[in-house]
């Protein structure tokens, strides 16, 4: 007896021997301390379990895969990196925000297809007079896009070769509207193929400068109509039909891999894309659903993912701006955590980079934020990263493509809040919100082993780990 208890403490001896410390990392950013993404002291995984509220990882219950994070480089945030940025200044902003180990590694960036609400002019790549139309597409020609767009695209995809482009159209042509103009109108029926065609033509061209196109949504906000800049209004019924007859065979018969999403507006408005998707001709051709966060709440993606499982479900646009009050890094944080455990497979926000008045615009928000401020007096500017720099840099320099969403508890608004991934390497990534008005202990929880932390109010921290693959 007493040689078979002395082998058993051998065992659990050496056992402990060849069980390391298992360190993880802890990034953190805390608004009311001004800090942002500071590395702090590691913790480590230990069986003794805290009195404390436990958020639970666990790494084999898997959701949704991460394709990443990112923002739109619409017109405005391109003619200020190209004129208001020296080389070097705009080479190093865009290491920051692109590259993973000196940067936050954005990896994803919605491109608007031709003006926006955020141009410096309304144009697409067949402007005509008014009364002229191009079936054909004869002047069709991206090179406005070739002045600066592209140019400061391709810099972008240098810095981070994984970067995915996707394209978005404000509107197309005017005539090929009824209001015969970018603003306000909706697609006229002789225009559905050459529409189809126009999209075709921009894939091809941007793929031909260098810049390939990894998906294509039919039309920003579609229950959208402004009075002021670009826009087009189309019902369910239409984008269903246009996907069915016209873009979808056009991709298919152009060979194109580019996926096609649809809907690309608010969480309020889901029963267009259930209209969409009710059409089984046209929901073939739909790889996706993109959503909006200025109505209605994240669990509308849950809802989608429930009706169409096999539907990728793409968070596209968010702005951050003055109307916001109170704890701003709280806010955006809970956003990125709120649309991640909600399936969707991203997390793009609005302008990459506009100025300290907001601009440039050309209508609708006059009080949206960048990713980046751009600061200018005469021709040099100062780059500020602003709250949404943090807070997508608290997943995205740590989520790498490819990664998965995992299983963790979380504790809901006024509490600890968080969200999970495993990365292809194994390694575990936790970010977790104190939505609470104290700071608060806690435990990490994973394979029953217990790191312990205190992460102070309406701070943001974001927890890495090594987990070996089997």
């Amino acid at each position: 007896m007493k040689t078979d208890r002395f082998a058993l403490l051998c065992c659990l001896f050496l056992s402990a021997i060849r069980l390391p410390a298992q360190t993880v990392r802890v990034v953190e950013s805390s608004e009311a301390l001004n800090t942002s993404l500071e590395e702090k002291s590691p913790v480590h995984f230990a069986p003794e379990r805290a009195p404390e509220l436990t958020i639970l990882v666990d790494d084999k219950v898997s959701y949704q895969p991460i394709a990443g994070f990112g923002a739109s480089l619409t017109d405005s945030s391109a003619w200020l990196l190209k004129n208001y940025l020296t080389d070097d200044q705009r080479k190093d902003t865009l290491r920051k925000l692109f590259d993973s180990k000196t940067g936050i590694g954005l990896n994803l960036l919605r491109q608007p297809m031709g003006s926006s609400d955020f141009a410096l002019e309304d144009y697409s790549y067949d402007d005509l007079p008014l009364g002229a139309s191009d079936p054909d597409l004869k002047n069709f020609s991206t090179e406005k896009d070739q002045r600066y767009i592209l140019p400061i695209l391709r810099e972008s995809l240098a810095m981070n070769p994984a970067l995915k482009i996707i394209a978005t159209p404000w509107s197309p042509p005017g005539w090929m509207k009824t209001s015969q103009s970018m603003i306000r109108g909706a697609l006229l029926p002789s225009a559905y193929q050459p529409l189809a065609a126009y999209f075709v033509k921009f894939v091809l061209a941007y793929q031909k400068a260098g810049v390939p196109i990894y998906a294509v949504t039919i039309q920003n906000e579609p229950v959208n109509v402004p009075v002021d800049y670009p826009g087009m209004d189309m019902t369910a019924l239409e984008q269903a039909n246009f996907l069915r007859d016209a873009i979808g065979p056009a991709f298919r018969d152009a060979g194109l891999k580019t996926k096609i999403f649809i809907f690309d507006h608010n969480w309020n408005l889901i029963s267009f894309p259930l209209t969409v998707l009710s059409d089984p001709k046209a929901a073939a051709f739909a790889a996706g659903i993109a959503t909006h966060c200025y109505g209605g709440e994240a669990t509308a993606q849950l809802e989608l993912h429930n009706r169409f499982p096999d539907k990728e479900i793409w968070f596209t646009e968010c702005s951050g701006g003055d109307w916001q009050k109170g704890k701003l890094l709280e806010q955006q944080a809970r956003l990125v955590i709120q649309v991640l455990r909600n399936w969707s497979r991203s997390v793009i926000l609005w302008n990459l980079a506009l100025d300290q008045n907001h601009e440039p615009y050309l209508g609708g928000c006059t009080t949206c934020r960048g990713i980046i401020t751009m600061k200018h007096e005469g021709v040099s500017a100062q780059v500020i990263p602003t709250v949404d720099f943090t807070a997508l840099g608290h997943a995205s320099k740590f989520v790498r493509p490819g990664a998965v969403r995992i299983e963790s508890n979380t504790f809901g608004s006024g509490s600890l809040e968080d969200v999970a991934f495993r990365n292809p390497d194994g390694s575990i990534v936790l970010l977790v919100l104190n939505g609470s008005n104290r700071p608060m202990k806690f435990n990490i929880g994973w394979r029953e082993r217990y790191a312990h932390y205190t992460l102070a109010e309406g701070s943001v921290a974001t927890f890495v780990w090594e987990a070996p693959l089997k």
